[in-house]
């Protein structure tokens, strides 16, 4: 145990962010460098050894919570990190992006602020990469087998580290012209700044895994040639086709996809382009969506100097406390408040877009939305509730639907879909194809990354499986595992 009486002793105390009126004329990280390790070794020390660690449930990687709280509380960095690595390949992304379902089945979560579980965790890694701790892992021995991954995200790319650790000659696909999926270009940097991804992809190259960009599995190269090509096959391509949004006035120009949107602006970040393409300076902003991606648009057009911003949500606000019917351990809708969110704009609830209205040349100009509450378990409009914002920019940030079939990839592989669009898999994430796999969110549908990275794990076991007849790679969930919700 660390500190026996550290929760009782100890409040809780979280990173601390830069003010506003800095961090929204860069892009960089929004906490304060280095403000986490002079006070994160008590705020370990408040991990209960609580006996049952629900935490571990909590988290789809098993998370060796307790024991990385008792190195940190200890100042063991080495060992914390050992432990921290020992279940999740990439803590530095889980650490800044995963909205921690481990903290809401926390057991001090039950009456006191549960333990800063996030920042523990990032602070582990930072040091180790700081301290040298962190080098590559290449196999002692080749297997001869190789294996393709399509998809470079963070499920992919735990396949892959996994799989090429195993031995096994490993090249990851990525139709983009960099390494990285959607945290690449759909995480803005002031979430997480790429050059974590970057020193990632230089470890995992020095322990053997290939890496392939610019390259569109069914479209630039056939799917039956990548079969013969390779042992194995791993599609961890993502759910990547965005939810649409069909009212009159969608076809207006300024009316964008999420993922049209905040793509473009990391690419100026790495230097491709000087301005974006899609930019909301000088314009009134509106983001369709309440999650986390809306919330990046949010940041994101703060950042290019937008005249407003407003976010809308079809559903009620939540509250600030766990509703009865959301107990602990489960993982609770709460209205959350982003560093996005604290930058400014206005969040409005509870209402739906009827129809957007443009200009004489095409141009979205304002926005039309309804109030609608549930009657019996259905969502109604209120009439007489209907008003006019404006919007000359307008980003869709409702989730995804599924794998991208547009490409040819889920045809030319030939694999089954199941009743949601995802490629169905057995317990071994095997699809009805033999050699193909499926991880991620294509197999999933949209998740978190923490259950990415957990899917990548457990698929490159049953790979390995496949390929050697055995297998003692750690698999942390089956297919079918949810997460704990009510």
């Amino acid at each position: 145990m660390a500190d026996p009486k550290g929760f009782l002793t100890t409040g809780r105390e979280a990173a601390k962010t830069r003010p506003v009126g800095e961090r929204v004329k860069d892009w960089n990280e929004v906490y304060v460098p280095g403000s986490l390790l002079p006070i994160i070794s008590k705020q370990a020390g408040r991990c209960m050894d609580c006996g049952i660690p629900f935490c571990h449930n909590g988290c789809p990687l098993g998370n060796l919570i307790p024991e990385w709280n008792d190195y940190a509380y200890r100042e063991d960095w080495t060992a914390a990190s050992e432990r921290l690595h020992a279940t999740n390949n990439f803590p530095e992304f889980t650490g800044r992006l995963c909205p921690a379902p481990c903290e809401s089945a926390c057991v001090l979560g039950i009456n006191q602020p549960a333990v800063t579980i996030k920042n523990v965790e990032v602070s582990i890694i930072d040091k180790a990469w700081d301290s040298g701790d962190v080098t590559p892992q290449p196999p002692e021995r080749l297997s001869g087998k190789t294996v393709a991954v399509i998809g470079s995200g963070p499920a992919g790319l735990a396949a892959a580290q996994q799989l090429t650790r195993a031995g096994h000659t490993v090249a990851v696909y990525e139709r983009a012209d960099r390494i990285g999926g959607l945290l690449r270009y759909g995480i803005p940097e002031f979430k997480m700044e790429k050059s974590h991804i970057n020193r990632r992809i230089e470890q995992m190259r020095a322990e053997g895994t290939k890496f392939r960009t610019e390259v569109e599995i069914g479209k630039d190269l056939d799917a039956a040639k990548l079969r013969r090509r390779y042992d194995a096959v791993v599609i961890a391509a993502g759910a990547t086709v965005s939810r649409d949004l069909p009212v009159p006035g969608r076809e207006l120009n300024g009316v964008h996809f999420a993922m049209e949107y905040l793509p473009l602006a990391n690419k100026v970040q790495e230097g491709d382009l000087t301005v974006s393409p899609i930019s909301a300076e000088g314009k009134h902003v509106v983001v369709i969506g309440g999650g986390d991606t809306g919330a990046d648009c949010v940041g994101t057009a703060h950042r290019q100097g937008a005249a407003s911003v407003t976010q809308l949500e079809i559903m009620p606000k939540p509250g600030e406390d766990r509703n009865a019917n959301q107990p602990w351990p489960t993982f609770p809708m709460l209205y959350k408040v982003t560093s996005a969110h604290e930058e400014g704009g206005e969040r409005v609830y509870s209402v739906s877009t009827t129809h957007f209205e443009g200009d004489e040349d095409g141009n979205v100009q304002a926005l039309h939305l309804i109030e609608v509450e549930f009657k019996d378990g259905k969502l109604e409009q209120k009439p007489g509730t209907e008003r006019r914002i404006p919007a000359q920019l307008v980003t869709l940030a409702m989730g995804f639907t599924g794998t991208d079939q547009s490409n040819g990839l889920v045809q030319q592989f030939g694999v089954k879909l199941d009743e949601r669009g995802n490629v169905a898999r057995d317990a071994d994430y095997a699809t009805d194809v033999e050699g193909v796999f499926v991880a991620g969110d294509a197999g999933r549908g949209q998740s978190l990354i923490v259950w990415a990275i957990a899917e990548g794990r457990s698929a490159a076991r049953g790979v390995d499986r496949f390929l050697t007849g055995a297998s003692a790679l750690p698999a942390p969930i089956r297919p079918t595992d949810r997460s704990l919700t009510v």
